[in-house]
């Protein structure tokens, strides 16, 4: 199993380069923005400044924390580092939520000032710079994401993805208040950037907090894991399946019903065949399966929930 899923993926190097271009890519805009915020005193590009800022931490602890997360098991820590991602991404959302709260006091302040934004071509290029750069990068990760299948890069795609919009925001903002003059525009994109930003610190807690809380699979997983279990006949009464992920790992166990009078060797064989199929299927899952003697007198914790959901799943319900 290990030599296939090596194959698989060429390797850590390839997403450290992504890691980096992304943290190379967030400094540039990182820098450019700060020209811009300071020239045009535009708080949409405030808002944009701070949303690249927190690319940049972000970027960051996600090397770190995935270098770390994917060390393997050692003595003090027998399942692994995977939740240390989880724990990066807390301490992300916790920056995203005081920046959205400073770009909406910023953003209520120039409201009732009634402060103009300057400068708002600069702004406008500077965005555009923005995107294309974006664009670079996101079109970049893509590739190695399909080369690596990396759930990090795949995740930091999605997020420099949602970028793209911000940027479009920030022209909308400065365009429409250089053409008309509406000056409560700006500060109104603001307060949008800054309630964006606190929705994605939402999503990126709950997250977060579903892998730390061990919470199961989506049912749409639990079933196709259930069905591959089922084409081995010789399993009987799957019951008891429990799963949770850390990091880019998942893991699974359940308990099966085996012939009482069948020989430890006759279980073991049958047993890992079934992991071999299962490891095979669902290459990034740890897989235990416990043996109940067949006719075994103890009540499982949830009885044949899982035969209800594949039966379920066979009528097409």
């Amino acid at each position: 199993m290990i030599d296939a899923a090596t194959k698989k993926r060429p390797g850590p190097p390839l997403n450290v380069r992504a890691a980096v271009a992304s943290v190379a890519t967030a400094l540039f805009l990182l820098a450019l923005k700060s020209w811009a915020a300071v020239a045009t005193g535009s708080v949409a590009m405030l808002g944009s400044l701070a949303d690249t800022a927190l690319d940049l931490v972000a970027s960051l602890v996600l090397l770190l924390s995935v270098r770390y997360a994917a060390m393997p098991p050692d003595e003090d820590h027998r399942f692994g580092h995977g939740k240390a991602e989880s724990l990066a991404a807390l301490f992300q959302v916790a920056l995203i939520a005081v920046s959205a709260a400073l770009i909406a006091w910023r953003a209520t302040g120039r409201l009732m000032s009634g402060a103009v934004t300057v400068e708002a071509e600069s702004g406008i290029i500077v965005s555009v710079i923005a995107i294309l750069a974006t664009f670079a990068l996101i079109a970049y990760q893509k590739s190695v994401i399909r080369r690596t299948g990396s759930v990090a890069i795949a995740a930091d795609n999605l997020h420099y993805q949602s970028d793209l919009l911000l940027n479009l925001s920030v022209i909308a903002a400065l365009a429409i208040d250089a053409a008309l003059g509406i000056g409560w525009v700006d500060p109104l994109f603001g307060v949008a950037i800054a309630l964006w930003l606190s929705w994605g610190a939402w999503r990126g807690a709950a997250r977060a907090i579903d892998q730390l809380m061990d919470k199961e699979w989506p049912d749409e997983k639990r079933l196709r894991f259930i069905a591959v279990a089922h084409r081995h006949d010789e399993l009987k009464n799957l019951h008891d399946l429990r799963t949770r992920t850390s990091g880019n790992r998942d893991f699974a166990q359940f308990h099966v019903d085996m012939p009482a009078d069948m020989t430890v060797a006759q279980s073991h064989g049958i047993i890992h065949r079934v992991e071999e199929d299962l490891c095979a299927h669902f290459p990034e899952v740890e897989v235990l399966i416990h043996i109940d003697p067949e006719g075994h007198v103890d009540e499982p914790d949830n009885p044949l929930v899982e035969e209800d959901q594949f039966r379920k799943l066979e009528e097409g319900d």
